[in-house]
């Protein structure tokens, strides 16, 4: 998702439509676009945070389990190594496939509830990592990559998406 020129139409109306909906949920664009520069600028990653959370002056995010840097690093690498058809999940005879299965299995479970400070702003929203559409496939869930991982510029993008008439 994070390259989003490559996207056909169809594609892209969806992020924009989910994008623009979990903004809304946040109190707008702009604090949206705010929440992902805290993230970005933070460092160690936010993921990776020992309380569950990430808190900036403007909202929250919390988690329902502690990520460790080692699944950090490799959901970050099967990220940009994922196959055309968005499939996380090597080969079977891959050799990473029973560490890439257990990160699966790990995060899965996770909810990440996103609020703001001010209630008035917005009610927030909750987002899970990963999309299982079957036994053997596995997506990471757009609304996550781009809250964790995509650029703020082509989030920007896909915000800012006008369908072609």
């Amino acid at each position: 998702m994070c390259d989003f020129n490559t996207l056909d139409d169809e594609s892209k109306l969806s992020y924009h439509h989910r994008l623009t909906a979990a903004a809304k949920a946040f109190g707008g664009t702009n604090f949206f676009l705010q929440l992902l520069e805290a993230i970005r600028a933070t460092t160690p990653h936010p993921l990776v945070a020992k309380n569950s959370e990430f808190n900036f002056p403007i909202g929250s995010i919390k988690w329902n389990k502690v990520i460790f840097q080692d699944k950090l690093t490799l959901l970050m690498k099967i990220r940009i190594e994922q196959k055309e058809d968005d499939n996380l999940l090597p080969s079977k005879d891959d050799k990473q496939y029973k560490k890439v299965l257990n990160l699966v299995r790990t995060l899965k479970p996770l909810t990440f509830t996103v609020k703001p400070e001010n209630p008035e702003d917005g009610d927030g929203f909750t987002v899970h990592p990963f999309a299982i559409i079957g036994e053997t496939t596995t997506t990471l869930n757009p609304l996550f990559d781009a809250l964790f991982f995509c650029s703020v510029d082509t989030v920007k993008k896909i915000l800012n998406y006008k369908p072609r008439s």
